[in-house]
């Protein structure tokens, strides 16, 4: 309906006539109606992510009844006006979503280990990750119902331990240790608690003794013959090439990343080229394209079927088999799989003659996985390989960056130099709206990432793929070591390139745990940067000026203390982060670090300036907004004496503990005991501004499995100007 219809319609129903602003806003929805529909993703998404981030069943049920209460009246009251039709609507959706995300949760639901045991586990092999790397061997087990644990088990074997036939459908009993899944550490550290409860893996563990393979594999389902070629195919790339080389041509063909060198890997991270090593929209699109090309090429030698058959539409559906084949083959991940459906809509598109890549195509394929897993949304990985993708598309529909990219008759140089700047240019924007997803997540992303794409995509997409492919189908008739040796080439140069660029200085920006909001206000900002195509959208630099200065300004925490006590982390005045625990492994000093915002590798908190430590316990003078906080960190867990243990605590203004300190244990300020930390969860605090708390307390989630209490509000001692508040 045009705005003039919908005037005529006021009048007639003796409806009072809209203000000005109103039908400014009108006339702008009413030029940007093509784009509206852009919006609905968007739309669904708001609705999963209430559901994430209201913390109890009420919170949902009220979110849901106001949303739906709010879409209903403005699509009565605002008939004729596109903006209340786009508002109600877009509350109902938000509202369906919010009640996917929640009905996603439940049909999930499986037990959950609720503490630590150390027990026999016997069951099926569902999947074998084989970590060279590491020296490890990770198993998926379906556990037996007669042993009382939880339907799925994710189970580390050393290689030392690891006998033959740990394949998927092989039956194994191996006595382990086994954990509930970790919540994160720290605040804005990785989840797994969550991400497990939607994979329904109910324990982690680690096999204490050799597993014992009591039956062979039984490749009687589709899923486990497929998951033993899958291991098959990459032990295959791996006895031919060694090495990280190996590991990184094995995740381009199987999603396999357990044989890259960590070195190799954080370069990889550094460089910006880490997607490489995650199987998704980049070696999807060159697997169908590669099997289109070639099943062209190859009918069109035949002048009657060049005639009289539609080769391109041919060559679309061996190309979506090709996909689909890929797909399965590479493990079904949901980044995989995300990247084959939308694949799919765009050999749809092109089948009906459409544009080969539009928002609209990206909509849908949003809108597809988020129905299908709305847990997704919160991951990095939906949000990296969507943001991505929109913005490429976005960038290149813009009407000067079409103009500049269109194909034109001119000189071969002036062609090249055309494409380099196009893909120089794709390449900061991608880098750039990618740098907030990442630094919320990661605490870190690469500055160089788009000049060491320019160079890493060709060579991935041209050389290695092509070359590994011809490669695997030589040997079937035992010739593909030539082949081989081409790919493992590229592959070098590729890590080379990795290495070079991550070692140059200022290679990445780190940053400590983003604030929430700051986040959601660049993602608001850039999506309506992203998805408008009037003047109005300027107006999204707006809130994405906000959430960046937002995320800049907050202070690094000068203190990080994990949800079990056990593992603390001081930022010193000159930047370096000291632990508790000299003999901390990888994983924790990456955790704090990252989670500090500290590259360097941290020290031990004997050697910091003002602290004093025996075996049991550490004392920390710390100098902080004009005064002096003294801690307290037990890294022991042998009997203390009362009388000392009670003087250090009163002494105090923060006691830190992984054990129930004694009541009679009273700091000036904060008592971080084994109680308080499982209420509360991991802590970050800055000294002179504010506490971040994990959002455990009072938090309804089915993953949240320990009835915690609620957060409460701190203020610090002796110093009326500074607080300290529980956030959620």
């Amino acid at each position: 309906m045009t705005l003039a219809r919908r005037q005529r319609g006021w009048a007639l129903s003796g409806l009072p006539r809209p203000s000005a602003w109103a039908q400014s806003v009108e006339r702008w929805l009413e030029a940007e109606r093509d784009q509206i529909a852009l919006w609905l993703p968007v739309a669904l998404g708001l609705g999963i992510g209430l559901y994430f981030g209201l913390g109890q069943p009420w919170m949902w049920s009220a979110a849901m009844a106001s949303l739906g209460g709010a879409g209903a009246a403005a699509t009565a009251l605002g008939r004729g006006g596109r903006l209340a039709s786009a508002l109600g609507w877009g509350a109902i959706v938000a509202m369906l979503g919010l009640g996917l995300a929640w009905g996603r949760s439940e049909r999930v639901a499986a037990p959950v280990l609720s503490r630590a045991i150390v027990t026999e586990v016997r069951g099926a092999i569902v999947e074998v990750d084989r970590l060279p790397a590491r020296e490890q061997v990770r198993l998926l087990v379906a556990t037996a119902p007669t042993t009382g644990l939880p339907p799925q088990i994710r189970l580390s074997v050393d290689d030392d331990k690891a006998q033959a036939g740990l394949e998927p459908g092989a039956s194994i009993s191996v006595r382990a240790r086994l954990v509930p899944p970790p919540a994160a550490a720290v605040p804005g550290a990785y989840d797994f608690a969550r991400v497990a409860w939607f994979r329904r893996i109910g324990a982690t563990g680690k096999a204490l003794d050799p597993p014992t393979v009591t039956r062979a594999p039984a490749y009687g389902g589709f899923w486990r013959w497929l998951a033993a070629k899958r291991t098959a195919l990459t032990r295959h790339i791996q006895d031919r090439l060694t090495g990280s080389t190996g590991g990184v041509a094995a995740a381009f063909v199987t999603g396999d990343t357990g044989a890259i060198t960590q070195e190799d890997a954080d370069a990889m991270c550094r460089s910006g080229l880490a997607h490489l090593l995650s199987i998704s929209g980049l070696h999807v699109a060159a697997a169908i394209g590669a099997t289109m090309f070639l099943t062209l090429k190859l009918l069109a030698l035949s002048e009657r079927l060049a005639l009289h058959w539609p080769l391109h539409l041919i060559a679309a559906g061996a190309g979506a088999l090709a996909g689909i084949a890929y797909t399965l083959l590479s493990g079904a991940e949901v980044p995989t799989v995300r990247s084959c459906v939308a694949a799919m809509i765009v050999l749809a598109g092109l089948a009906l003659g459409r544009e080969a890549m539009t928002l609209r195509l990206v909509a849908v394929g949003a809108l597809v996985v988020l129905l299908f897993r709305p847990e997704a949304l919160v991951g990095p990985s939906f949000q990296l390989s969507f943001a991505a993708v929109t913005a490429i598309v976005a960038l290149h529909d813009h009407p000067r960056v079409r103009a500049w990219t269109l194909k034109r008759d001119e000189g071969l140089l002036r062609r090249f130099g055309r494409a380099l700047v196009s893909l120089l240019l794709t390449g900061i924007v991608v880098e750039a709206v990618l740098a907030p997803i990442g630094l919320y997540h990661f605490h870190k992303a690469g500055l160089y990432g788009a000049f060491a794409n320019i160079v890493a995509i060709p060579l991935t997409t041209f050389v290695i793929m092509p070359a590994e492919a011809l490669a695997l189908l030589l040997d079937l008739v035992g010739v593909g070591a030539p082949i081989w040796w081409v790919a493992g080439q590229a592959l070098g140069l590729l890590l080379w390139l990795a290495r070079t660029v991550s070692a140059l200085p200022g290679s990445v920006a780190a940053l400590p745990s983003m604030p929430l909001g700051a986040f959601l206000a660049m993602v608001a900002g850039g999506l309506w940067l992203m998805l408008w195509r009037a003047k109005a959208r300027r107006l999204g630099l707006v809130p994405l000026a906000i959430g960046a200065l937002w995320a800049t300004t907050t202070p690094a925490p000068d203190l990080l203390v994990t949800d079990d006590g056990r593992h603390l982390a001081i930022r010193a005045d000159d930047g370096r982060l000291y632990l508790l625990r000299p003999r901390a492994g990888d994983y924790v000093r990456d955790v704090l670090g990252t989670g500090a915002g500290v590259q360097e590798e941290a020290l031990d908190l004997d050697a910091m300036p003002g602290a004093r430590c025996s075996r049991d316990a550490c004392t920390v003078a710390i100098h902080r907004g004009g005064r002096t906080w003294r801690l307290l960190a037990l890294r022991s867990r042998y009997r203390i004496d009362w009388q000392t243990l009670t003087n250090s605590c009163a002494w105090s203004d923060i006691a830190v503990a992984d054990r129930r300190l004694p009541r009679a244990c009273v700091p000036k300020w904060l008592k971080l005991d084994a109680p308080a930390l499982r209420a509360s969860g991991g802590i970050a605090i800055s000294l002179v501004r504010s506490a971040t708390f994990n959002s455990r307390g009072g938090d309804g989630h089915p993953w949240v499995t320990s009835p915690f209490s609620k957060s409460t509000t701190y203020t610090p001692p002796h110093d009326d100007t500074t607080s300290l508040s529980s956030s959620k």
